[in-house]
């Protein structure tokens, strides 16, 4: 066997032990985490920023604990990406459990000034798009992703004239 051929077949060896580990992973994390945003509380900014506390609530629906060692999130709003955040806290979504995660975001004006822009088109639709997708990193397998969307409904002008008082 030739050199050439030694170091192809250990190549390929080695592929198929990285697939079948990466395969292995998969397999042990198990069902996706859901995440909502269930609070939204305003924070020091500084110049032309927003700042928020965003409360998200984690719920793991699989039979092991998940560790993290750190949060990150994105928050869409129409397609746009309108806000980021990150935080270096520390915990566990217990099994078949839930937790509470405060991420502080920040929020551009450049980045609302473009949602601004488009927010005619989401009136016409009566609702807006949004996704919130992170990570719950330094866990067993590296990073636990997550990502949710849908649609806030808008509301809507009244059809109709107020009946008069008479």
């Amino acid at each position: 066997m030739t050199t050439r051929n030694r170091i192809g077949a250990r190549a390929a060896g080695l592929g198929l032990a990285l697939l079948l580990v990466l395969l292995g992973a998969c397999a042990t994390i198990g069902d996706a985490l859901r995440v909502n945003v269930v609070g939204v509380e305003p924070l020091q900014g500084e110049g032309l920023e927003l700042r928020f506390a965003v409360r998200l609530r984690v719920q793991n629906p699989n039979d092991g604990a998940i560790e993290f060692d750190g949060v990150a999130v994105d928050l869409e709003l129409d397609g746009k990406n309108v806000a980021t955040g990150v935080s270096d806290q520390k915990g566990s979504v217990p099994r078949f459990g839930e937790t509470i995660i405060t991420v502080p975001v920040t929020v551009s004006a450049f980045n609302v000034a473009r949602v601004l822009v488009g927010f005619s088109g989401a009136q016409s639709r009566g609702e807006i798009p949004y996704a919130v997708s992170g990570k719950l990193a330094g866990g067993s397998f590296g990073a636990v992703r997550f990502s949710r969307s849908g649609a806030l409904a808008l509301p809507q002008p009244a059809s109709g004239a107020a009946p008069s008082g008479g």
